[in-house]
């Protein structure tokens, strides 16, 4: 059960890093240089922290079960770094981008959790998305 919690405050403290960092990249650097320094610094993060975590198969059995989805991924973070950086650099503020991007994006993923991975939502859940809709709108306006 501790991985229920730690990971959720693992997500939560690592965004708060991450909008922070972003907002802080030099105007002047470039962006895709910037990106791919951060990724050759994750990709070496991975690798050292790869031998500890558990794991009870070879590491070449580990590589034959990944799929199209670690490439997509990719794609897909890089395209977000890119739409953050982007954001920043245009104007939007640390404390509204972020807000409103992701309650954007738990709108848009609400049809796909209830179609595609067959999610429920309770009543609870749908007055919390109606709250979601009243904040969005509170905090885009000027």
């Amino acid at each position: 059960m501790w991985v229920y919690y730690v990971s959720i405050i693992l997500a939560i403290i690592s965004n708060v890093f991450y909008y922070f960092i972003q907002k802080s990249i030099p105007h002047n650097a470039n962006p895709l240089l910037s990106l791919a320094v951060t990724y050759l610094t994750a990709m070496i993060t991975c690798l050292v922290v790869l031998p500890f975590y558990p794991n009870n198969e070879g590491m070449l059995d580990s590589f034959k079960r990944l799929n199209w989805t670690s490439v997509f991924l990719g794609v897909a973070i890089v395209g977000l770094e890119m739409g953050f950086l982007l954001a920043f650099r245009a104007g939007w503020n640390i404390s509204t981008a972020g807000v409103l991007a992701n309650v954007i994006v738990a709108m848009i993923l609400i049809p796909v959790g209830i179609t595609v991975f067959k999610e429920h939502l309770k009543p609870v859940n749908i007055l919390g998305i109606i709250l979601c809709i009243v904040g969005l709108v509170l905090v885009s306006r000027k």
